[in-house]
């Protein structure tokens, strides 16, 4: 009997995604004509940046 393992790299590919949108918060922080959807881009800029850390952390 053998066993086996599979190897996933889920937590690439979800702090990939969730990067993805840290990103798009950044172009609107920058892009963004008020000063409150500058504070919203930059809020989920750094949101979405930590989940993407917290993901390779928690899936590895």
């Amino acid at each position: 009997m053998s066993e086996g393992s599979i190897e996933s790299d889920m937590e690439i590919g979800v702090a990939l995604a969730l990067g993805a949108v840290a990103l798009v918060g950044t172009v609107l922080m920058f892009g963004y004509p008020s000063q409150i959807g500058r504070a919203w881009g930059f809020a989920a800029a750094f949101v979405f940046a930590l989940c993407s850390v917290a993901a390779v952390q928690l899936f590895d």
